[in-house]
């Protein structure tokens, strides 16, 4: 007999419906659910969803939705609840609790959206994380910078990515992030560590690894989100044995087991200092986003959407795979506002990378510019892949200066 998921948000973000799908590919009867109207839906996931509801208080009222979903399961077995858009992942767990289901509790999921609670707890396992203090006002955040010091970053406690994250290297500056985050409750206040920023990605049943991935940030990520010319890249080790990525993967398997994960996805950010040592980040119960996932598929040649249901629906990870390349996700941004006008330098990109070059998705001519500050695929991406790593980055590179859009009223 097929198993019965849940599944929160099946169609958003843009990655969605690929699991929704992994989990009807190996065999689950999916019921999506989601705030948003059926119709909004992208084709793929329709497609794959054996049952929707549509339940408008899903992320903003947690017992009026339990509720709810519990009117939506009636007197029906389900076997998992699956989520894997951050912003809900707590609501995955209260629903956990509620039904029965196994999986990821509401209080094992704070751990993965509170930086402050998260850091204090990999912290007390003998994990090096950088100094912070919680703030919910602007006398805790200036308390929290007293002890903490400066350069600082301040950032939401249920922050994701580098939204709303800001660097401060005196008072000035951190008045004025203040000011920039009038609209949020709580925030963390955090040493700043000057580093190299780096990513440790599994695939976990129980707590132990099944599958890992080692990505790299140039620049680091708040640096590409304060400079608008800049083409952010995401890059894929394709060689994760490298000796000075030790430290990385023994850090993240210690996070692993300090916060217990079980099983699902896993995305932690770390820094690699310049001296070696390796200071962790944060770490979400969740894939990558910005098409990382496709950039482990693409260096295997594999299927990670639908490994990752078999993982999570049987327990066990079969898919076999060698590491063949390395890749890189080259972001783009237009110059100028309004509407993509031009595309200049693509028949040089394809000169250059050649079959190396493995996927373009860039907004069409006519189409109105996306804000750069609040979406991470901005304009649009290329993927590419290689086996050597030296020759990836100069692709990369290359891209990032002969590959420009245009964009006018």
């Amino acid at each position: 007999m097929s198993a019965t998921v849940i599944m929160l948000m099946p169609g958003y973000p843009g990655e969605m419906p690929y699991y929704t799908r992994g989990l009807d590919v190996q065999g689950a009867r999916v019921i999506g659910l989601a705030d948003h109207p059926y119709d909004t839906l992208p084709a793929l996931a329709k497609q794959h969803l054996a049952e929707y509801r549509q339940v408008p208080n899903l992320f903003t009222d947690e017992q009026a939705a339990i509720r709810t979903v519990r009117e939506i399961v009636g007197n029906r077995t389900i076997d998992r609840i699956s989520c894997l858009w951050e912003p809900g992942v707590i609501m995955a767990g209260a629903l956990r609790d509620a039904l029965g289901v196994p999986g990821q509790t509401r209080a094992q999921a704070v751990l993965f959206r509170d930086k402050q609670a998260m850091k204090e707890a990999v912290v007390a396992a003998g994990i090096r994380a950088p100094y912070s203090h919680r703030a919910q006002n602007i006398k805790e955040v200036w308390e929290g910078a007293e002890k903490v010091g400066y350069p600082l970053i301040i950032k939401p406690i249920a922050g994701a990515g580098s939204q709303d994250t800001y660097r401060c290297e005196d008072k000035a500056e951190l008045e004025a992030a203040i000011a920039r985050l009038g609209h949020i409750d709580e925030v963390s206040v955090e040493e700043f560590i000057e580093a190299d920023e780096y990513t440790f990605d599994t695939i976990c049943i129980d707590t132990e690894i099944r599958y890992r991935h080692i990505g790299f940030y140039r620049p680091r990520p708040l640096v590409a989100r304060s400079i608008e010319w800049i083409s952010p890249q995401t890059l894929s080790y394709r060689d994760i044995d490298d000796p000075k990525l030790k430290g990385g993967h023994a850090m993240g398997e210690a996070v692993l087991k300090a916060l217990d994960r079980g099983t699902g996805f896993s995305h932690m950010e770390w820094y690699l200092k310049s001296d070696g040592e390796a200071v962790f980040g944060e770490i979400a119960a969740r894939p990558p986003g910005a098409h990382t996932v496709d950039l482990m598929n693409w260096q295997s040649d594999i299927d990670l959407f639908v490994g990752w249901a078999e993982a999570e629906l049987k327990g066990t990870f079969s898919i076999e795979f060698e590491r063949l390349y390395n890749c890189a996700n080259i972001t783009k941004r237009a110059q100028g506002q309004g509407r993509i006008r031009s595309i200049e330098g693509m028949e040089k990109v394809h000169n250059r990378c050649g079959a190396s070059l493995c996927h373009v998705d860039l907004l069409p001519i006519g189409a109105e510019r996306r804000n750069w500050k609040h979406t991470l695929l901005s304009d649009g991406f290329l993927i590419i892949r290689h086996p050597d790593w030296q020759e990836t980055m100069d692709m990369a590179d290359y891209i990032g200066t002969e590959l420009q859009m245009y964009a006018s009223w």
